[in-house]
């Protein structure tokens, strides 16, 4: 099975919601255990890796992906 490909700032959508009732969390740190941040109520937990692959469904929005809108927005909001 292929390993899930996810990086530090992504949003990942996770398969049990948190009980504020988004599934949509950020990864904030990573490690041997990955930290990651409720879009929802910003609540981070720490979880170990192996759980958090089996528990996330996809990368929702990548951070790399952000940063790329993020740097087309930025001089035309400027000027």
């Amino acid at each position: 099975m292929e390993r899930k490909q996810f990086e530090l700032g992504d949003i990942v959508q996770m398969k049990k919601q948190h009980p504020c009732g988004t599934n949509e969390m950020e990864i904030i740190r990573m490690g041997m255990d990955i930290r990651i941040k409720c879009v929802g109520c910003k609540h981070s937990v720490l979880i170990p890796r192996a759980k958090f692959e089996k528990n996330m469904k996809k990368v929702l929005r990548s951070a790399a992906e952000r940063q790329q809108k993020e740097g087309e927005e930025g001089p035309s909001a400027a000027e």
